[in-house]
This record gives C-alpha cells, structure tokens and sequence, in this order.
C-alpha cells in the first residue's frame, strides 16, 4: 500500500472515530419531553414571569431553545440532566428548581432521630456573623440558645446584637425534644403523621416566639440603647417572619401587598378560606359584621383567580393585554396590619392575620432597629427585612440580598414524565410599597462590603468599622417617625 492510501486510511479511521465520539450516547427524546413539558409549566404557573423579562432582561425562548440544544448533544443522562439546573441557574429565581427523584427519596426516608424525622434540622439555621466582630460579648444569662445574643460598645455606645438564623422554628432541635417531653408524647408513640407533626410544630414555634421576646428583654436589661438583628445567610422559613418583625418595633407595620398565579391553586387556597369564615361566622355570630365583607372578597378573589391570562407574550417580550397575576391580599394574611390586642382570643383570627398564629407582643424592643444582611438572604428573611424598610422602621445595612415570594400550601409541583424529577416555581409575588416585585432583591440601605470571597471575621470587621454610623441613622429614622406621628405603641 503507497504512502497517499495509508494516509487515506488513516484518515477516514480517525473521521470515524471523531463522528463516534461526538455522537449522542443519550436518547434526547425523552428529556426533550421533560423539557417540554417544564416550558409548559412555567408558562402557566410561573409568578416571577414578568420579573424575569423586564427586570431580570431574559429571552426566555433563547433559554430553552438553549437547554434543547444542550439535551440534543448531551452524551449521557447527566448531560441531559445537567441542562435543567442551567436553566433553573440562569433564571436566578432561588424558587425554582428541579428536584431530582433521589433527592426527594432522601428527604423523605425515617430517621431514627424523631425530630430529624418530623423535619427538624440544626443546619437550617445559618450562624452568627455580626458576633465575629471586634468586642463583643455574649450575655452573660441568655434567655434563649435559638437567639445569640450579646453586646457590642460602639462610639461609646451599647449596642445589641442578636443573631435570627432561620424563621422556622425547625431550624432548632432542642424546640422538638423539648415539645416532645411539654406534649408528653412518649418515646415509644409514633409521631409521624400530620396531627402529631402539627402538635409539635405549633408547640415550638409559639416557644420560639417566646423564647424571642425574652431574649430582647434580656439585651434591653443588660443596656443595649440599639439593635442590630443579624440575619445574614438567613434562607428564610415560614410566616413566623412577619411575627418577628412586629416584635421588633413599636411602629404599626403593614405588609407587603400580594400577587397570585390565576389558576386551580389559588381557586383552591381562596375557597378554603372563605370556608374557614363561613364556618366562622356560624360558629361566632358576633363577629359577622366584620367577617362577612372579608368573605366577598374571599369569594371575588376565587372569581379573578378562574379568569385566565395568557403568558405567550412574555415569550417574546412583551407584555400580555391583562393583568398575568390576579391581586391577592397581603403577605399577613387578608388584613396588610391589625392591632393584636383586638383579636386576640378570636379563633378565627389567625385566618384573616397570619401572625396571630403565634403568641406575639408589638413592640418588645422599641429602639433604634438595624438589620445585617447578604446575598444569601432570601424568602422569608427576604419579607422581614422588606417590611421593615418599607416601613421605615429599621436601616438594613450589608450586601444586596435574594428574595420573592415561594409556594403557598405545598405549592404547583411539577413532576417530569422521563426524568421523575419535580420542578418547583413560585406560585406568588409579593409586591414593595414602590410597587416592584420583591424578587429584585433586598437593596441595604447602607452598603457594606461583604464578599463571600472572604472569612467570615474579615466581612464581621467590614460591619463593625460601618456599625457607629449606622447606628446614629437608625436613630435618627425612629426619632423621624415618632415626629411624623407614624402609630406606636405608648
């Protein structure tokens, strides 16, 4: 054979190979299903739509015509699979995601532990930043271990320091083992279904509260003339927030208006409701005059939320002719603010205020009010802190953090036919005084340099250099508010 057809050879062999290996080892049809069939969710039960095209500037389409190709020469299932989290990643919506099956298996197998088994989990609750700073000092009698708390001496100044690592009281163990021996559940009793699970829950979340009152009282005791609430890497939790922040100032806060996914989901969610009044009103006759209006507007609600609006042109980047999310109520429930004292002792009060859930007190700390945050606040920290600055109530300093509303009563799951995975998407936004979308994020009102490329010291020195300013305007906003006769407490 002459040089030219070994040379021939050698070619077409290596052409072959080079095609083999560039060829799919994956089947794409099915995930192109998935994928598929994920588009269609998100078209009609994604809250953050119009977030994500004005605000968030993405080409939605390009973002899946982009997955597609990704599947399409994908050269295994994980490649394929791999396209999904691109796709959740790039929307930046830290409520959507793609749960793959063994994640959800993982999360769902017993332990042996009761309370891991009820869902209790220390590593929910992020740990202290504001506490690494120069100087401080724990208390020497904490009230509570869930709350860090200590003293900080400032420009001469005492300053609290009180660490909230998660707004759900699963975050704390110790509540579950404690709630355990309080309900007398015996170690041998199963407590594995929703009842019991509730039981629990409910007796450590009304602790909790209590836990967090007693530990501001305890700082206000050792001298502290202002606060700083450290939630930094606060991932959030649950409607315990909106608790949290009304113990926190003496100032009548209002909530965040609210915005729903029209659709069978917020059918469901307003009828249930408006069941719980009706019953109620049949149960506390009394109380009619004030229920009943609550209950058209339960019944309106269920009525905007059956009238469709199509998504189809945010897909090209315009907005639709309607309205894509139907006007709900209130981050708090059905009333955006309530005096405690006025409904208290109502069985039905935490139906129409979400934080009558919980045994809290307005105003258990009445002073100067700063909140630590980063970029890995979100959720649930994200509406504390966003009703505190719409209400002007505290100075939020730190780095830019996540936010956005989540999933209401177990939200719009998705389950993917091929992959089993289950998508997730956010089925309410909830909305600032400005009138954008809380999913931008929470922009501090003093920037501090908090680089997660950093240690945690350096990051606790960067706030404590900042602190001595921020504290004074703290000041200054709480003595503007009480001038402009903001509704305080006495």
């Amino acid at each position: 054979m002459n040089l030219q057809k070994c040379a021939a050879l050698a070619a077409a062999v290596a052409g072959a190979a080079l095609n083999l290996a560039a060829a799919p080892q994956v089947d794409p049809k099915p995930w192109l299903g998935d994928l598929r069939q994920a588009r269609a969710a998100l078209a009609e039960k994604y809250a953050n739509f119009e977030w994500a095209v004005f605000d968030r500037e993405l080409d939605l389409s390009k973002l899946f015509t982009t997955a597609q190709h990704r599947i399409e020469t994908a050269s295994s299932d994980a490649d394929a699979r791999a396209a999904f989290d691109r796709l959740a990643a790039r929307l930046s919506d830290d409520h959507v995601d793609f749960r793959s099956p063994t994640a959800a298996a993982a999360a769902s197998n017993p332990s042996a532990d009761r309370c891991a088994a009820l869902g209790f989990d220390a590593h929910m609750a992020a740990g202290p930043l504001a506490a690494l700073a120069p100087g401080y000092r724990p208390l020497a009698h904490a009230a509570a271990s869930e709350f860090p708390a200590g003293i900080i001496v400032s420009a001469g100044r005492q300053i609290g320091v009180l660490k909230l690592g998660v707004f759900d009281p699963a975050g704390y163990p110790e509540l579950c083992q404690a709630a355990l021996q309080a309900l007398a559940i015996p170690a041998t009793a199963p407590c594995d279904d929703d009842a019991c699970r509730d039981r629990v829950m409910t007796w450590a979340a009304a602790r909790m509260t209590r836990d967090f009152a007693a530990q501001l009282r305890a700082l206000q005791a050792a001298g502290a003339t202002a606060l700083v609430v450290d939630i930094a890497g606060n991932g959030g939790g649950t409607q315990w927030a909106e608790a949290a922040a009304r113990m926190l100032t003496s100032i009548r806060l209002r909530s965040e208006s609210m915005r729903f996914v029209r659709g069978d989901h917020w059918i469901k969610n307003f009828a249930d409701e408006e069941t719980e009044l009706r019953k109620a009103v049949a149960d506390n006759p009394a109380d009619a005059a004030f229920l009943n209006p609550l209950i058209a507007q339960l019944a309106a609600r269920q009525k905007e939320a059956a009238t469709p609006c199509s998504s189809e042109p945010f897909w090209r980047g315009a907005r639709p002719a309607c309205s894509w999310l139907g006007q709900g109520f209130y981050g708090s429930g059905i009333l955006p603010s309530a005096d405690p004292a006025t409904l208290r002792g109502k069985p039905w009060a935490a139906a129409v205020f979400s934080p009558m859930q919980f045994p809290y007190e307005e105003g258990v700390w009445h002073g100067p009010l700063v909140v630590l945050v980063d970029a890995d606040v979100a959720s649930a920290a994200a509406e504390f802190s966003a009703v505190l600055q719409d209400n002007h109530a505290a100075v939020i300093m730190g780095a830019p953090s996540s936010g956005g509303c989540g999933h209401t009563n177990g939200g719009t799951p998705t389950v993917l036919t091929n992959s089993h995975a289950v998508l997730s998407v956010p089925d309410c936004a909830r909305i600032r005084a400005d009138g954008s979308n809380e999913a931008r994020g929470i922009e501090p009102d003093v920037l501090v340099g908090l680089s997660a490329k950093e240690g945690a010291h350096l990051r606790a020195q960067r706030f404590a250099a900042r602190l001595p300013a921020v504290v004074s305007q703290a000041r200054d906003l709480l003595q503007r508010r009480r001038l402009e006769g903001a509704r305080t407490r006495p």
